[in-house]
């Protein structure tokens, strides 16, 4: 018996998850919504507004949906997910109020103070002028995040205090009720940690690293990821244990006892101190681009193991991976992350193959066209036997598209190589 399956999202994370669903034999109908162009050649895209929970209901009863699997974080903290759930109908994603996990940096790090997480030292600030203060009385470097969603963007690693001070005043400027959370700036490599959660226990579901900014070297503005390689050289099976015991199932318990117990995937970016791992932030979601690389990994069937997160216990479910590394480089518009021009031809993007795809990110068709429609707009991403070679195949897929108006990293990666 098969299960027709929703997808809920339009970029290159939801690509990847879509390319791996597709090779389930227990799928039966793809849906998508809204998709992209690349999620169009593995699914049925859906003229549905995500926003419309009722709408999305109405599909699925219609479609009789048994799985919807839900991307971006933006629906997750919108609700969609609970709504989905009371009608019944099963959804691979946490609910509003476990979502704050990724919605709220002040509600993570209260609940870090309270379950004795390791993070970052901070404060909380409704007010500007009092988080400019703290500044002036804390000096730099500071971090300054924004309170809620941005895109991965809302964070500023301030080396003096007048950065500092200018991102407190761009989270407030025109921001009715807005927040900030301020940290100590911490010291030592990043690392991603991904688990797959039922609401008691959390599978781990691989590591990677990203890369941030939007230059080579690890110049320029943060971005929402330029590249991403996986496994993470720096995740040996010991820290990712010592990741689980004192963050992961300490936030899974905390959730639980506040009655908002965590399904889906939640995903730890740590910094790797000299006293040990500890918590940057939270997402609710796969990371993008890091999907990318996990989905290109994974040996087993994608479907039942959603599916069990999403309706039953996990106990006993062991992903199989490949050992061959994976590597997604981003093409981006130039500009990006600030203003970008969208319409530009796309051609020659490279067909896929089972160690090599472009993943679509953000392509729109025009007749019979792709262009851009966004700042990511494609993900090159390749498996191979060791780092080196991933790399190559990686850069290969780059190198054979055809957009003038593109730009990319031509250093993701690196820290593999210095690693391995």
């Amino acid at each position: 018996m098969t299960i027709d399956v929703l997808l809920i999202g339009s970029g290159g994370r939801e690509h990847a998850l879509a390319w791996k669903l597709k090779q389930s034999p227990e799928l039966g109908l793809l849906h998508a919504a809204p998709g992209n162009p690349g999620i169009a050649e593995l699914a049925e895209i859906a003229s549905i507004d995500v926003a419309d929970h009722a709408g999305v209901i109405a599909f699925c009863r219609d479609q009789r949906i048994g799985l919807v699997v839900v991307g971006p974080e933006v629906p997750l903290v919108a609700g969609l997910a609970d709504s989905l759930r009371d009608a019944g109908i099963a959804v691979f994603g946490p609910s509003a109020a476990a979502a704050r996990l990724e919605g709220s940096k002040g509600f993570t790090k209260e609940l870090c103070a309270a379950k004795n997480i390791p993070t970052a030292a901070f404060r909380r600030f409704s007010r500007a002028e009092e988080a400019r203060a703290y500044i002036q009385e804390q000096g730099a470097p500071i971090v300054v995040k924004a309170d809620g969603l941005a895109a991965g963007k809302g964070v500023t690693v301030a080396s003096s205090v007048e950065e500092a001070v200018r991102a407190v005043d761009d989270c407030f400027e025109g921001a009715a009720g807005a927040e900030v959370v301020i940290e100590e700036c911490l010291s030592g490599p990043e690392a991603s940690l991904f688990c797959l959660c039922d609401g008691d226990i959390a599978l781990p579901f691989g590591t990677a690293e990203d890369h941030k900014r939007a230059f080579d070297g690890d110049e320029g503005p943060n971005t929402g990821g330029m590249g991403a390689y996986s496994p993470s050289g720096l995740m040996t099976p010991e820290l990712t244990e010592r990741a689980l015991r004192e963050i992961v199932r300490p936030t899974l318990e905390g959730m639980r006892e506040m009655g908002a117990p965590f399904r889906g995937v939640l995903y730890a970016g740590l910094m790797l101190t000299a006293e040990g791992p500890k918590l940057i932030e939270y997402n609710v979601r796969f990371g993008d681009p890091e999907a990318q690389v996990l989905m290109l990994r994974l040996r087993s069937d994608l479907l039942p193991i959603l599916l069990t997160a999403a309706t039953g216990s996990l106990a006993g479910v062991e992903p199989e991976w490949s050992p061959e590394p994976a590597v997604t480089v981003v093409l981006a518009a130039k500009g990006y992350p600030g203003a970008v021009r969208k319409g530009t031809p796309i051609r020659n993007i490279p067909a896929p193959k089972a160690d090599e795809i472009v993943f679509h990110a953000g392509t729109t068709r025009q007749g019979d066209e792709i262009v851009a429609n966004g700042g990511r707009v494609l993900n090159a991403t390749a498996r191979d036997a060791d780092i080196g070679s991933a790399i190559a195949k990686a850069y290969a897929l780059v190198d054979r598209i055809d957009w003038s108006d593109g730009f990319c990293r031509r250093d993701i990666a690196h820290r593999a190589r210095t690693t391995s």
